[in-house]
């Protein structure tokens, strides 16, 4: 099957055949990934990186013709802004590859080790996963985060972006195949499914002959589909219902800045805040100044009774508000009588992505990060910090919102698992 033809051409063909063909050439290629040394890794992941950075007019050529197609179909401004690449987001995204690069060699690693009665020595690896499918709407950066830790951890990856992505997604797959041909490794290492046919998605999540893991990065409805259709393990990373407790006894402009950037840095991320939880006694000092800065930044808010008591132009909030990740330029706000009160509502109505909570009691915060059940806990801090790159990660495959590991930030580190390695002088079992 020439997947290559199918690439340059669009045509359809025999869909069933194409992705067979993409499994076969990933399996061959994390087998082979599997065994090269660290610096063939790292070098792939640097020349990357370089190829972004010498052909950014050309991915910023083919991003603009995405945006420009998406604009047409009636995108919204936020969803517009997490499509939208520029010279500084492509420089961001070659910085993040040079980052993993420089991250320690996550393969090969002594996790544990002992020695029974017997004399056997037994010692647990870190090892690949094999190969990842990775599943994602919008977002190009995604491409160059998710191939980037692949490499690192020595898996192959199947890429699927959005149809809205496409011209970005090619674009920027050239340059990682440039960087993997110049380190001496299987172009294969890294592929896209060449089209934007949804039967492709199906056909990928039965593919359990070879791909081990599926990491789905986009809404409700394209998680909620992998979850339900895929036969293979999923790393699933749901909505990002997030909270800011702001408590009376927090700074009130420390209360301010947080909050402006919480929300309104990028809205359209999965770690803005979403809901705004504040203390009854923090409503005329901290109050204010929160809701004049969001409302000058052009955020809506929608507040419950007591909350709209203080300002006019805060809109009545409804119960579906307490549980909608808005994804836009849109602010719940809740006041509580309590720390208890703040710990109950974060527990019914989270979806176990980033909490924050602001305040300068030691105590209360170690209740906050104790009792809340969510991957990542913030303490006097943006919850926009909800990120493998501001994490030391390099980059991240997404956020794991389950309880099972790995969860929060998927690293190259996140992407291994492990074998035992048994060594004897002849022992036999009795």
């Amino acid at each position: 099957m020439n997947v290559e033809a199918f690439r340059k051409d669009g045509e359809e063909g025999d869909l069933q055949g194409i992705m067979d063909a993409l499994g076969r050439e990933a399996r061959a290629a994390a087998q082979a990934l599997a065994v090269t040394p660290a610096t063939a890794r790292d070098t792939a992941l640097r020349q990357a990186a370089a190829a972004l950075r010498r052909r950014v007019g050309e991915v910023l050529e083919a991003n603009a013709k995405d945006v420009d197609a998406a604009r047409a179909r009636g995108m919204s401004e936020a969803l517009l802004d997490r499509l939208r690449l520029t010279e500084a987001r492509i420089e961001g995204m070659a910085a993040g590859l040079e980052a993993i690069a420089e991250l320690p060699d996550p393969l090969g690693r002594s996790l544990a080790e002992w020695t029974r009665p017997n004399g056997l020595a037994i010692e647990r690896v870190s090892v690949p996963i094999g190969v990842a499918a990775v599943i994602y709407e919008s977002r190009p950066n995604v491409t160059a985060d998710a191939a980037g830790l692949c490499i690192k951890s020595g898996n192959a990856a199947i890429l699927r972006g959005g149809s809205e992505s496409f011209h970005s997604a090619s674009a920027i797959l050239d340059c990682l195949r440039e960087g993997l041909v110049a380190a001496n490794l299987p172009e294969a290492s890294v592929q896209r499914v060449p089209t934007v046919n949804r039967d492709a998605v199906g056909l990928l999540l039965a593919m359990d002959r070879y791909v081990d893991v599926v990491v789905p990065r986009g809404g409700k409805g394209l998680i909620e589909r992998v979850r339900a259709e895929s036969r293979v393990p999923v790393l699933a990373h749901l909505d990002g219902i997030n909270h800011t407790y702001v408590r009376a006894d927090s700074d009130p402009e420390m209360a301010r800045a947080v909050l402006l950037n919480a929300k309104m840095r990028r809205p359209g991320v999965c770690g803005a805040t979403e809901t705004l939880l504040i203390d009854r006694d923090a409503l005329a000092t901290h109050l204010p100044a929160i809701v004049e800065a969001l409302i000058d930044a052009g955020c809506e808010l929608r507040g419950d009774e007591t909350v709209r008591a203080n300002d006019s132009r805060i809109a009545a909030a409804t119960e579906a508000d307490w549980d909608t990740e808005y994804l836009a330029p849109i602010l719940a706000i809740r006041a509580v009588e309590s720390l208890d009160a703040a710990i109950a509502h974060v527990n019914r109505h989270n979806s176990g992505h980033t909490e924050a909570i602001l305040t300068a009691d030691a105590a209360a915060a170690k209740r906050f990060t104790d009792e809340v059940d969510a991957a990542i806990l913030m303490v006097n801090a943006s919850t926009q910090f909800a990120d493998g790159g501001e994490f030391g990660m390099g980059a991240e495959i997404g956020i794991a919102t389950g309880k099972l590991p790995p969860r929060g930030p998927v690293g190259a580190a996140e992407l291994t698992s492990y074998k035992y390695i048994v060594r004897g002088e002849g022992q036999c079992r009795p």
